[in-house]
């Protein structure tokens, strides 16, 4: 049986990834796949046996949409408030996105719509036709609250002319997917039927260890740092001058960054914004280069003050993070869902220091399941000694190992598929 999948992606890149293993091992089953996702995330995609559509509208001008109708700020005062989340999930931007989805449903005609956790047009789509929709593994999927999305697509319904919901379960009728072992969820509200498999080693077909890899000594602990600050997710986009414009009260050529070219150099905005230690990335660093290991950190893009770097910190714009957990003794992130996935497939305790959205219940979630700990802040002190306490006791590894045992007990990718084409058949 041959199963039409149609697969929706919204916001961050780490989504698509999340969804790759998915659909890559419904492809290779010989299931029909077709993607639809912003341009950013089409390149996930590259060299699978997959047709991507890039038509959905990019994080960056969903973002920018949402500071002009003044639904999110600029600067939170609760970056981890479940109202940022909805909004960015299941405003008004889902609308449009509807509309483009179902244009494609009715030429591809899917048996089944596999979306991210936090795309709804999917969602809204699968009901329109009377089809299942699965969330794939996701980090803010698992820690919005469905009662509040109800009542905001609910708003989407109206406007689309679609009957309303009444109940909060609903936007999980059909379950979801997951890579973490059900005594290990990071789930913050009760989600029913939950389908978990395992995670691949690695994601990326072609990902292969850099060469400066055989450099790093083995006498040391190795520290991967993963940076995943969403300014820098931002900065590197076509709308981040006019981002900054709202900020500014439209007044960014008047001020700091006049006659500069904003968009060309948007390292020069993070340095005027954040300088010094105010960059906490820089701080980051400081406090590694206090600690005797070695530490790799992935910038993303972000500037970072070189004076701050130590011997042994070694600084990269990106790194292949699985392979690097494989030799690695600890991970420092933010708490993004795939880092934290990543880790405990790698057996590997992690520092986490929060942002935003759901980062800061992962992070509690890590700390009590003793995988982990919390750091503090990211003053240089903080970082170092919650680093040094996470390198010395050995309780946080056994911990790390004894979840990826029970990581590495769940079905394959492939039995996920099963399940995917038996609810298709439903």
């Amino acid at each position: 049986m041959v199963v039409r999948i149609l697969c929706s992606l919204a916001l961050s890149p780490s989504n698509a990834r999340a969804l790759l293993p998915l659909a890559r091992a419904a492809a290779e089953a010989g299931h029909e796949v077709t993607v639809v996702s912003p341009p950013e995330m089409a390149g996930v995609f590259e060299g699978e046996k997959i047709r991507v559509l890039p038509l959905f509208t990019d994080m960056a001008e969903i973002v920018l949409s949402l500071l002009q109708q003044k639904r999110i700020d600029f600067v939170p005062a609760d970056p981890f408030s479940a109202q940022t989340l909805l909004a960015t999930a299941c405003g008004p931007h889902v609308t449009h996105a509807y509309r483009q989805l179902l244009d494609v449903a009715e030429e591809f005609k899917p048996d089944i719509i596999l979306r991210s956790g936090v795309e709804f047009a999917g969602h809204l789509v699968a009901e329109t036709l009377g089809i299942p929709d699965v969330a794939a593994p996701s980090g803010g999927g698992q820690y919005l609250d469905p009662t509040l999305a109800l009542a905001e697509l609910n708003e989407r319904r109206g406007e689309l002319g679609l009957p309303g919901q009444d109940s909060a379960a609903s936007i999980h009728a059909h379950g979801r997917f997951d890579c973490m072992p059900p005594e290990y969820a990071f789930t913050a509200h009760d989600i029913d039927g939950t389908f978990a498999y395992q995670q691949p080693a690695t994601i990326v077909r072609t990902e292969t260890g850099p060469g400066w890899l055989r450099d790093i000594p083995g006498d040391k602990p190795l520290v991967v740092v993963s940076s995943t600050n969403v300014f820098a997710s931002l900065m590197h986009s076509t709308v981040f001058p006019r981002i900054l414009d709202l900020f500014f009260d439209g007044m960014v050529a008047g001020h700091m960054f006049e006659g500069l070219d904003v968009a060309a150099d948007p390292g020069m905005v993070v340095n005027a914004l954040m300088p010094g230690d105010a960059n906490p990335l820089t701080t980051i660093v400081k406090g590694l280069s206090q600690v005797d290991c070695t530490a790799v950190v992935a910038t993303r893009g972000m500037p970072l003050d070189p004076a701050a770097v130590g011997d042994n910190v070694l600084v990269h714009d990106t790194v292949p993070q699985p392979l690097l957990l494989e030799t690695a003794q600890l991970l420092f992130t933010h708490g993004g869902y795939n880092s934290v996935r990543e880790a405990v497939r790698a057996g590997v305790p992690m520092a986490v220091l929060p942002e935003l959205s759901d980062q800061a219940h992962n992070a509690s979630r890590v700390t009590d399941l003793g995988l982990g700990l919390r750091v503090p802040s990211a003053a240089a002190d903080d970082v170092a000694d919650t680093v040094n306490r996470l390198l010395s006791e050995p309780g946080y590894g056994h911990a790390a190992r004894t979840a990826q045992r029970h990581m590495l007990a769940l079905p394959p990718v492939t039995a996920a598929v099963d399940h995917l084409v038996a609810l298709a058949g439903r």
